[in-house]
């Protein structure tokens, strides 16, 4: 057989396994399995798109399932017994997927537009508390009603929001585009529709007071949150387009969506991130302590300060760095609208209950006063990793969690002035006690 024939029966194999390909965007069971599979081996693929071989390798593991589920393609590809034919294959695959509004998955990193959808969805929280502070700041009021203005918009509705924005980009009649890059042409389309779903209203009444009493003027101030399939009809969605929608919300996407939305995160340390925590922990710690320290440490750097901020929550809590209204008293923050997150005593709460598998909450629903009267006091001289240490009059909690190069106590804590999880010296704390727990 000549060699132009050989090459001419190549490319009608990849013509005919593209044709099916696209055949295969129906079948909403492969589509989805390959979402995920694909968003999994998502950095795997794109590095491997150096070279032919290593594309057809790293992106075969990805779309393993696409291809186990489509025997006809697969057929194809072994018809073809070329590593051109393979790579043309998956690399039809995967712009498939990418072109498709399932490209959202892919914009969680920075392909070089200088933007990602984490950090778009950031901004946007911002801009949703901003604008309420804004409103609050230019209506001077005696007391403040707010409806749904807060972790109701944002809980409720992000996930709808990429959701038709991913839709209604890839789809759109006039300038169809892929959401698997975010620029900010693509940013300002997804605001509009964050907008759309979330608008803001408000208005002030005023309630005349008695001859003694001065008047009451109240701000009332309302979120009003639309979902996914107000805004199909909104939009005017085809019937495709709304088969997409529903599609996108299936429960088997809605992990990695909280990826996308930042309300998601892998807390899980390393092997190396755990080696250089050790170093600073005695050798003859017990398990049960060296536990509590790591445990801690999976939340270093990663969750706001907010006052009244507790989390029974077993891992991750999916409410931590969306906005919500501060509404624990005795704070400067108290009304205001911040990201969700943990006070001092929530972090030990949280720790304690997390390395416990649940079964032990240290406070046992208080703030650090009682986590303190559940504790013995110790002298410094005998910390250990995982004892408690606090500010005079227990108004600041932390956890020992080892010792610098010089023998000097090491703490970890939830802390305002870092508006977040940090590892600081004892500056501040002034007195050390060990936690019952440790008895039991």
């Amino acid at each position: 057989m000549s060699r132009s024939r050989k090459t001419g029966d190549a490319v009608k194999a990849a013509e005919s396994a593209q044709k099916q390909a696209v055949m295969l965007q129906s079948s909403a069971h492969a589509a989805r399995e390959a979402v995920v599979q694909t968003t999994r081996y998502q950095q795997a693929a794109k590095a491997a798109q150096a070279t032919a071989q290593k594309a057809s390798q790293a992106a075969g593991r990805a779309l393993r399932a696409i291809l186990s589920a489509a025997r006809s393609l697969a057929a194809a590809m072994m018809a073809g017994g070329s590593t051109v034919l393979s790579m043309v294959l998956v690399i039809c695959l995967i712009g498939l997927l990418i072109a498709s509004p399932f490209g959202i998955f892919f914009s969680g990193e920075d392909s070089g537009t200088g933007y990602t959808m984490p950090e778009a969805v950031t901004m946007l929280n911002a801009e949703f508390t901003d604008r309420i502070e804004q409103i609050k700041v230019d209506n001077p009021y005696d007391e403040l009603d707010m409806d749904n203005a807060g972790s109701a918009a944002m809980v409720a509705n992000w996930r709808d929001v990429l959701a038709v924005y991913a839709v209604r980009t890839t789809t759109d009649a006039a300038s169809p585009d892929e959401v698997a890059t975010l620029t900010e042409e693509k940013l300002d389309i997804l605001r509009q529709i964050f907008w759309d779903m979330n608008a803001i209203s408000y208005w002030v009444e005023t309630i005349s007071g008695d001859k003694d009493e001065s008047d009451t003027v109240i701000l009332h101030i309302t979120v009003t949150v639309k979902d996914h399939l107000q805004m199909a009809e909104e939009y005017h969605f085809t019937a495709e387009q709304k088969k997409l929608l529903e599609e996108l919300m299936q429960p088997e996407y809605e992990e990695l969506f909280m990826r996308l939305t930042g309300s998601y995160q892998d807390i899980a340390l390393g092997d190396k991130e755990a080696a250089e925590i050790m170093k600073k922990l005695p050798a003859d710690i017990s398990e049960e302590r060296k536990q509590v320290v790591l445990t801690a440490y999976q939340l270093l750097g990663k969750v706001n300060y907010f006052w009244g901020g507790k989390s029974l929550v077993l891992g991750w809590d999916s409410r931590w760095g969306t906005p919500m209204e501060v509404t624990a008293a005795g704070s400067s923050t108290t009304g205001t609208m911040r990201p969700f997150g943990l006070d001092c005593s929530g972090f030990v709460d949280w720790v304690f209950y997390n390395q416990s598998g649940g079964s032990y909450v240290i406070g046992h629903g208080g703030g650090a006063s009682s986590q303190h009267s559940y504790c013995t006091d110790i002298s410094w001289s005998d910390a250990q990793p995982g004892d408690l240490v606090f500010y005079p009059g227990d108004s600041h909690v932390g956890i020992v969690c080892g010792f610098d190069g010089n023998g000097n106590v090491l703490i970890i804590h939830c802390a305002s002035g870092y508006n977040n999880v940090v590892v600081t010296g004892k500056s501040g704390f002034t007195s050390i006690s060990r936690p019952a727990y440790y008895a039991d």
